[in-house]
């Protein structure tokens, strides 16, 4: 399946998500910055609020787009053991990769949330979204750092994802919502015709228009 762009495969996800709709107890997370865009439309069309967990990739090095590792808000830390035991890449170098990141994800937690506090999740179901998934290491990531909030339940919602990657990440989350999981899989970008940089613009303008337009309800309507 081929999906014209972000936009429309947030719509789609949208109709298979739409048991949540109007629900006070549930809250839709995206990944940025590409989530945001698929996100934000199944927060409107499911009247949800919409917020962001940042989390950041750490690229092997000169082959940036495998990812040996991840890190999130709040701290969080995860490495790909495998990857690192066969490339042989030191702690050192490492520790420098993952510094690097550490700034840039600081840089976008004041952009994008303006170091605002974490809603109250707890007793609450949470829809994480992205806009596809190849290794899984930055939704491993996110889903580590939500934890940390206690949410009754995780949903992941994404377009399209790699088949091995849906299995191993089912045992992490309590519901799994995947439009499509080709194989051969190739890469994210691969299963949408418009698939630009989403940008910092991009993500706080939907994150503002979100906010603006969610119209919250009480756990007692």
């Amino acid at each position: 399946m081929l999906f014209k762009d972000r936009r429309v495969a947030g719509q789609l996800l949208a109709q298979e998500l739409a048991g949540f709709a109007n629900r006070p107890d549930v809250w839709v997370f995206a990944l940025p910055r590409g989530g945001v865009p698929v996100a934000y439309e199944i927060a409107q069309r499911l009247n949800l609020p919409l917020d962001v967990i940042v989390v950041r990739k750490l690229g092997v090095p000169n082959q940036e787009e495998l990812a040996m590792g991840a890190i999130a808000s709040g701290g969080v830390r995860i490495l790909n053991e495998q990857i690192l035991s066969q490339l042989d890449i030191s702690d050192d170098r490492i520790a420098r990769i993952a510094l690097n990141e550490e700034r840039e994800l600081e840089r976008r937690e004041r952009l994008y949330r303006n170091d605002k506090p974490f809603p109250d999740l707890q007793g609450h179901t949470v829809i994480l979204v992205d806009d596809g998934l190849a290794t899984g290491a930055t939704m491993w990531a996110a889903i580590v750092a939500l934890r940390k909030l206690q949410p009754a339940r995780i949903v992941i919602a994404v377009p399209v994802a790699a088949p091995q990657t849906c299995e191993d990440l089912e045992t992490q989350v309590d519901e799994i919502a995947c439009i499509a999981a080709p194989s051969p899989f190739y890469s994210v970008g691969l299963w949408y015709e418009d698939f630009p940089q989403t940008t910092d613009d991009e993500v706080r303008d939907l994150l503002i228009k979100a906010a603006n337009s969610h119209q919250p309800l009480s756990l007692g309507t």
